[in-house]
């Protein structure tokens, strides 16, 4: 209407669209303020496996703080009952003081004859023929033998148990690293003459480039790697495993280096302080119960070594495997650093054992388990002998220190496989890892008081 004049029927529209509007706006309003103020859905429990959820890390601040408080009341307990116990000079002392002691010392530096024995063996090796070469690897397995009688009769008829069980862990490691030395060498030789074979020729000497008018070594074949510089390389290095070309770090890093060294020696001092302060007391007042036969009283002191004996356990782990591993590689420029995996994530016992020592893994893998396999035995019977061997030399290094041999360490070792069967059997994901987390905690402190407890009888009872 041009005139601006409304006609009734314009208003009587214009009314009940209004009308309709404002029940839109209400119905609108109405709905907006259902779903605003909604407060269900469908949705899981957090603490159900269902939920998705995995972000616990307040719960493992308040476990840490729990065991924080509750082992601080154990130390508490410990210094107002006993005193404080911890004496640093107390180990040096030891070595000082007692004449026996020494020929720890002696045999480390006797090593040495094996290691030269090793050398010039394969040196007589690279050049003679098939049937001298027979004779030589005879000599080869005699030198084994001496060196584990050599070492079992030193430590066993003068050393103290310190002086030796730290003379028997150079002999051990030793063993290991002259058996890969051998192997590998006897496999460039056996390459060597496939080649001469096949070629007419060996490839004998090192490769040598020159850059700058300098001539340096890039790569060494066989023979050229036998030399003294690189046997006492690879004695000295953090492996067991041996190679003709190690990965080399481009440059020795002094602060890693210092860092390493500062934990090296704050962490020995830690576990030297907390086993005079907290596991020595707590093994001797464990030999009553035992004499007493108290099951109780027995599970009660077994439960209390536990902890002390596993927060060792952890730190021993970590100033050796890590600390001390890593300022040799460092300081010899070694370029392999997995010393270790996560085994703390370890869901079956073979896992753990396979990743906690990669070492020891890697030796045993590629100088016993492999070879076997080749030579036609099946794979549970080569994991079986991979146990043996580790439960022959965890035994060899408690039982020859003590002068005694009551084998349960052998027997600790040999009761993984059944307990591997059950966890692979039964048990699966966390359950998994809280048993390889159980028998860890558990397993150490048994061996520990029964060891003790048969010293103990046989020293100071006998």
């Amino acid at each position: 209407n041009n005139t601006g004049v409304d006609c009734p029927q314009k208003k009587k529209k214009n009314a009940y669209a209004v009308v309709i509007g404002r029940k839109h706006v209400i119905n609108y309003c109405v709905t907006h303020f259902v779903c605003l103020f909604s407060c269900h859905k469908l949705q899981e429990s957090l603490l159900s496996s269902n939920s998705g959820y995995s972000n616990y890390r307040g719960i493992l601040n308040w476990c840490v703080v729990m065991l924080v408080l509750s082992n601080a009341r154990l130390v508490l307990e410990n210094l107002i009952k006993y005193g404080i116990l911890v004496d640093p000079i107390q180990i040096i002392s030891l070595f000082l003081k007692d004449p026996y002691s020494w020929p720890a010392l002696c045999l480390i530096i006797v090593s040495n004859v094996f290691i030269m024995a090793a050398l010039y063996i394969e040196r007589k090796l690279s050049v003679v023929s098939c049937m001298l070469g027979v004779a030589y690897s005879t000599v080869y397995c005699d030198l084994y033998v001496i060196c584990l009688v050599c070492k079992f009769w030193g430590v066993f008829s003068g050393c103290v148990s310190v002086g030796g069980v730290m003379a028997l862990g150079v002999f051990t490691v030793l063993f290991l690293k002259l058996y890969s030395y051998r192997d590998v060498n006897k496999w460039c030789r056996e390459s060597r003459r496939a080649k001469a074979r096949t070629l007419s020729r060996s490839h004998s000497c090192p490769s040598v480039h020159k850059a700058n008018g300098t001539a340096g070594y890039t790569h060494v074949s066989y023979p050229g790697n036998l030399t003294h510089r690189d046997i006492y390389y690879f004695i000295f290095v953090p492996t067991l495993c041996y190679e003709l070309n190690f990965p080399r770090s481009p440059r020795i890093r002094k602060r890693f280096l210092l860092r390493r060294l500062l934990e090296m020696l704050f962490l020995m001092q830690l576990m030297i302080g907390l086993i005079q302060q907290w596991m020595v007391p707590t093994i001797q007042n464990s030999m009553k119960p035992f004499q007493d036969m108290d099951l109780s009283r027995i599970v009660e002191r077994l439960l209390k070594l536990a902890v002390p004996n596993h927060f060792i356990w952890l730190i021993f782990f970590y100033w050796y495997f890590h600390s001390s591993m890593n300022f040799v590689a460092e300081l010899m420029q070694f370029g392999d650093r997995e010393f270790y995996r996560d085994w703390w994530n370890s869901e079956t016992i073979p896992y753990f054992w396979s990743n906690w020592n990669i070492p020891v893994h890697k030796w045993c893998l590629r100088h016993f388990y492999k070879p076997m396999l080749v030579k036609g035995v099946n794979k549970f019977t080569a994991q079986l002998a991979v146990f043996f061997m580790s439960a022959f030399f965890h035994e060899y290094l408690v039982s020859v220190p003590l002068k005694m041999f009551r084998l349960w360490a052998f027997l600790g070792m040999m009761a993984q496989i059944p307990l591997a069967y059950f966890v692979g059997r039964f048990l699966r994901g966390n359950y998994g890892n809280a048993a390889v987390w159980m028998s860890l905690i558990i397993g150490q402190p048994i061996a520990v008081l029964m060891y003790f407890h048969d010293y103990y009888v046989l020293r100071c009872v006998l």
